[in-house]
């Protein structure tokens, strides 16, 4: 079976806390959606990093 999310919505927002834990904080259909979801939160003041990645690949918040 095939998940048709990854498809449909590729772009992930990835969070990485202070203690170097990641999330998934959404799924978006655009990287432009993504990038945007990102921006807002990582502008919040938080110690938490934000960034997009494509589903399916590892992402490095420092190449950002």
């Amino acid at each position: 079976m095939t998940d048709g999310s990854i498809f449909s919505l590729p772009w992930l927002v990835i969070r990485q806390d202070d203690s170097g834990n990641r999330y998934r904080v959404g799924r978006y259909a655009t990287q432009a959606e993504a990038q945007k979801i990102a921006d807002s939160l990582d502008n919040t003041g938080h110690r938490q990093v934000y960034w997009v990645e494509r589903a399916g690949q590892q992402g490095d918040p420092t190449r950002n």
